[in-house]
């Protein structure tokens, strides 16, 4: 039975975002990997505490209280995975694993510079965002690039012809979101 995931690719217009996009002259810089459509199942390595970017590491992110409320203006793309039902339970699996031992990760600062020169930079308990969301979908079977996790970008996710765009603009301007606010 067929199943859906969901790809958040998104720019808070942070300092930290604009020097990176500066660099890529990519418009995302940020992965998340969701399990439902409005978002409310979602990970990703980045803050752990949204008005702190120096501390990161892997987060379960929250649309409407995290970092990204205090970025309003967020803007962002969101891609839909057709997957199995057995993919899900094991993306659930090794989820499981990084929810328990949240605390041993950390954000591989050092993997980005790596992406940059093509080489890979791996730490024993740390990713970056699009490493973390390509290592869970290739642990799970899931094979978009050939290509290691350790090098796959955010823009590698927008240009990846297996995900189907379902939406494009501002994160609060999502319909699912949208509604959600409502009733927050």
């Amino acid at each position: 039975m067929s199943q859906k995931i969901y790809i958040l690719l998104s720019d808070t217009g942070t300092l930290f975002t604009k020097s990176i996009k500066k660099y890529t002259k990519a418009p995302y810089n940020h992965a998340s990997l969701a399990f439902d459509e409005e978002l409310n199942d979602m990970y990703s390595f980045g803050r752990k505490k949204p008005g702190n970017p120096l501390n990161g590491g892997f987060v379960k992110e929250d649309v409407l209280t995290g970092t990204y409320r205090r970025y309003p203006k967020t803007t962002c793309v969101i891609y839909e995975l057709n997957v199995t039902e057995r993919d899900v339970h094991k993306m659930k699996r090794l989820l499981k694993i990084f929810i328990r031992n949240k605390q041993r990760f950390l954000y591989n600062i050092l993997g980005v510079l790596g992406v940059s020169i093509n080489e890979p930079i791996e730490f024993s308990n740390s990713y970056f965002c699009s490493q973390f969301v390509a290592e869970v979908l290739h642990r799970s079977g899931i094979q978009l690039w050939d290509k290691l996790p350790a090098l796959v970008t955010p823009d590698d996710f927008r240009k990846c012809e297996r995900l189907l765009l379902i939406y494009e603009g501002k994160l609060f301007d999502y319909e699912p979101i949208r509604k959600q606010l409502h009733k927050f």
